[in-house]
């Protein structure tokens, strides 16, 4: 049994890089191939035990909450059609997880965004996935950070390597190994800008104690002004000890135009149906690149 059963996921963002499409659609809700990206999240969640989402949001999001409900409707004239495999596969949707929706009203950061979720975590360990973030792993994700926070009963936070000249981009955690894949933090700071203590960057996967949220009331604005995640971390490993764990799998930045479209790539060629279309197609377009 999974100690872990909540899990939050900040998705009030513009999603202001992805322009003009997310004018009216939530950019969690643009799809790797056919799926939504915020879909493979709260599958992700659902795999590691999870079994409340708690959705922050914004301001017309409404189209997230409609995704994850029952369409009856649609779902009525898929059985009449006998689209059956259709019908089934739209209907586990809606039973994936209890999803809980909390507004958040101001951009306030993404510590801000988490803090929203309190009254709905109490005082149980969460995990907390940014929509961004696609880990393709044999081993969800945040199975794995579950799996270390139950052996260290501390928080814990994702880690991937980076080449130095990207550490400005990221959340930077240092610290001494304590395991294969492990660190103890006693430094993490936010997009450093030269001096970063190593180039473990954090990405947006964590499992934390509820006592973050007395670390995320007491901070001051930080980096762009915002209430950050990262210095709520900071507060946390001083006082109560942190984490660090270099998760296994690939990790896509689908809030970035180019890691969305590898993205596509990448899910799409593990779709049979798909894989040696795209196969092709890729070749001919090479070939003709290189022309």
């Amino acid at each position: 049994m999974s100690s872990v059963k909540k899990c939050v996921v900040p998705a009030a963002g513009l999603g202001t890089r992805f322009l003009p499409a997310t004018k009216a659609v939530p950019k969690e809700m643009l799809p790797i191939v056919d799926i939504p990206t915020i879909q493979y999240i709260v599958e992700e969640a659902v795999a590691a035990g999870v079994e409340n989402v708690i959705l922050i949001q914004g301001r017309y999001k409404a189209a997230i909450e409609d995704h994850f409900d029952i369409s009856y409707e649609l779902e009525r004239t898929l059985k009449e059609r006998g689209k059956n495999k259709e019908f089934e596969a739209l209907h586990r949707i809606a039973n994936l997880a209890s999803l809980t929706a909390i507004r958040q009203k101001e951009p306030l950061g993404l510590g801000h965004a988490v803090r929203c979720a309190e009254q709905a975590i109490g005082n149980e360990p969460f995990a907390v996935a940014l929509g961004d973030d696609l880990i393709d792993a044999q081993v969800p994700g945040i199975k794995q950070l579950v799996d270390c926070y139950d052996r260290h009963k501390k928080g814990v936070v994702a880690l991937m390597r980076v080449p130095e000249s990207q550490t400005h981009l990221y959340g930077i955690a240092a610290g001494p190994k304590i395991g294969e894949r492990e660190i103890r933090i006693d430094h993490v700071v936010e997009k450093p800008k030269k001096d970063a203590p190593s180039n473990l960057a954090v990405i947006g996967r964590y499992v934390l104690p509820s006592k973050i949220f007395l670390m995320l009331k007491s901070i001051k604005p930080g980096v762009g002004g915002e209430i950050q995640l990262t210095d709520g971390l900071a507060e946390l490993a001083r006082v109560d000890g942190l984490i660090g764990y270099e998760f296994e799998g690939v990790r896509h930045d689908a809030g970035d135009r180019l890691g969305y479209l590898e993205a596509n790539i990448a899910y799409a060629l593990k779709r049979p149906e798909l894989h040696d279309g795209l196969i092709d197609y890729m070749k001919k377009t090479l070939a003709a690149e290189k022309k």
